[in-house]
């Protein structure tokens, strides 16, 4: 295939990028009447599969839902694991999840974390020790998640350049999320389940939220330590800034 590939140093391409992502935003709560045209999932998950990843491997797929029992169930999970977090007290801004079942566009990301062979690990059977092995599979199992967030991240983009708002769910590492959610999609055992990816018109006037300024973020040639936090630092970010980035619009944060 031959490549379009822009010249260097013109920014047409680059400013036609830059106001999708500006206005890539996260709403929680849908348009539920509103049908997503099958040939836009398809244009979404045709953005998520040119995804860089490593080894090419390509480890990702997406389940798309559309009976809206299945979405229900699924919400009813989170439902239930944010008043499992309250009762916890564990203090944690979580979002109403009862919007989930609202997404006309429900996207399950899928990935078989037995890819993380593709990657540079020590075989079984091999004389290297349990260190050495544990250090590379961690490694591998991180270039896995990167690569699928990659593709994940495509697809948001292309659902934004298609007017759509956002919801990217992460909230699934624990062991009983997979056992709630795969029956519900039949989904094998060896399968794991990383993010619910759902878009829609909003239901409500969507914001934008803070971003950190391009200077708070960004070193020349060696870190610039005036970036590195303090853990009392941390920790009062946390206690008075983070419920307020998080679901706030960004003029509203101090």
């Amino acid at each position: 295939m031959k490549l379009d590939m822009a010249e260097i140093g013109t920014t047409t391409r680059y400013e036609n990028l830059m106001r999708v992502i500006r206005n890539r935003v996260t709403v929680r709560k849908f348009d539920r009447n509103y049908k997503v045209p099958n040939d836009h999932f398809h244009l979404i998950l045709e953005a998520a599969r040119h995804a860089p990843s490593g080894a090419n491997a390509q480890p990702w797929q997406y389940i798309v839902v559309r009976n809206s029992t299945a979405k229900q169930q699924i919400a009813d999970y989170f439902v239930a694991e944010q008043r499992f977090r309250a009762k916890a007290k564990m203090k944690f801004p979580t979002p109403d999840y009862r919007g989930l079942a609202t997404a006309p566009g429900f996207v399950v990301v899928c990935s078989d974390m037995r890819w993380i062979e593709a990657f540079p690990v020590f075989r079984e059977g091999s004389e290297k020790g349990d260190e050495l092995d544990q250090m590379y599979r961690q490694n591998a199992e991180r270039i896995l998640l990167q690569s699928v967030a990659a593709s994940t991240m495509s697809a948001h983009l292309a659902a934004a350049a298609l007017g759509y708002c956002v919801w990217w769910v992460t909230a699934i590492g624990q062991e009983k999320a997979q056992r709630a959610i795969r029956p519900i999609l039949k989904i094998p055992g060896d399968i794991s389940v990383l993010d619910l990816f759902l878009f829609g018109p909003p239901a409500q006037e969507p914001y934008k939220r803070w971003k950190k300024d391009i200077g708070e973020i960004t070193s020349w040639d060696e870190f610039d330590h005036a970036h590195h936090m303090t853990d009392q630092q941390i920790v009062d970010w946390i206690k008075t800034k983070r419920h307020k980035v998080m679901y706030r619009d960004q003029s509203n944060i101090d």
